[in-house]
């Protein structure tokens, strides 16, 4: 159940006016992908016709809600693996809208998958408390200093590459790196930009999935609790990722698509929930609810051992 010891009384985390409390019990993060082309919800809500379905993905995002999700992620740019990057114009026209009605709608956090400090702007200013960013603040120097202005909340992963020549999950030669220590020396550089600029709400992702091979990935999912060793929280975003499915090839059968993913994903989420994960990003919120109810229990029986 983690093994770093840490003040949970410090993950009480203003975003833009708003708190997230991860002093207590992990939070639920639910995606919405407003794109054509992600891996496994691309055009799920209409993003290749001149106008996402707006009613569509509203509906998804309070399903969400009501389900127990507390924070909702918009992206509006794939990240997957050969995905063709999109203008932030283009990106502003998907998630715009959809933030501000879903601002209205619901006091839901509500978070920003993008890299890029215009739609970053953009969002924050229809009601985003926070910016996730696959480059952990390193890809568009402009990034640290809207997050610091609007003081929002950061979430900081660790990717590789851009996403247009990212390998993920693939069982190439990394050769002898420490995986774990590498994320976490990366981590921790863009932890540095961050409060340099003067954000003080961090969260910390290993970008799981993103240009590591299917056994590191395994090894940071193993390891996770590591992560706290910088002073922050961690996410965790294995939602039926493309390593899992090489998992279950390795050792049973036939890779599943994404579609197929449903039943490892929630035992993957299950163990980084049981190696202190503080978020987990993911596609259903229902099975994500009930896996951690079963680690709070276990959590609660335990805290009762004399």
């Amino acid at each position: 159940m983690g093994n770093i010891s840490i003040d949970r009384s410090r993950f009480r985390l203003n975003c833009s006016g708003t708190i997230l409390d991860l002093s207590a019990r992990p939070a639920i993060m639910g995606i919405i992908n407003l794109t054509p082309d992600s891996f496994f919800d691309g055009g799920t809500y209409g993003a290749e016709t001149l106008q996402p379905d707006l009613d569509m993905a509203l509906e998804a995002a309070m399903s969400m809600v009501r389900a127990g999700a507390e924070i909702i992620d918009i992206g509006g740019e794939s990240t997957r693996p050969g995905s063709q990057p999109v203008s932030a114009a283009e990106e502003i026209r998907r998630i715009v809208p959809l933030a501000s009605l879903l601002r209205r709608q619901s006091n839901v956090l509500i978070s920003v998958d993008t890299y890029k400090a215009e739609v970053a702007e953009a969002a924050l200013r229809a009601g985003v408390n926070i910016v996730n960013d696959i480059s952990g603040l390193t890809f568009d120097d402009d990034m640290p200093e809207v997050c610091g202005r609007h003081r929002c909340g950061v979430v900081l992963m660790h990717t590789p590459t851009r996403p247009g020549s990212l390998e993920w999950s693939q069982n190439t030669d990394t050769g002898e790196r420490d995986i774990v220590r590498h994320v976490l020396e990366f981590l921790g550089r863009s932890a540095d930009i961050a409060r340099n600029h003067g954000i003080e709400s961090i969260v910390l992702d290993p970008g799981l999935g993103f240009g590591k091979s299917v056994e590191e990935n395994f090894r940071l999912l193993g390891r996770l609790d590591e992560l706290h060793s910088l002073g922050y929280p961690v996410l965790a975003g294995l939602s039926r990722k493309s390593f899992l499915g090489q998992a279950i090839r390795s050792f049973d059968h036939e890779a599943p698509p994404p579609s197929g993913r449903l039943n490892a994903t929630i035992s993957a989420n299950t163990v980084a929930l049981m190696n202190g994960a503080d978020i987990i990003r993911v596609h259903d919120v229902d099975a994500a609810v009930h896996a951690r109810s079963i680690i709070l229990a276990l959590r609660d029986s335990l805290d009762e051992v004399p």
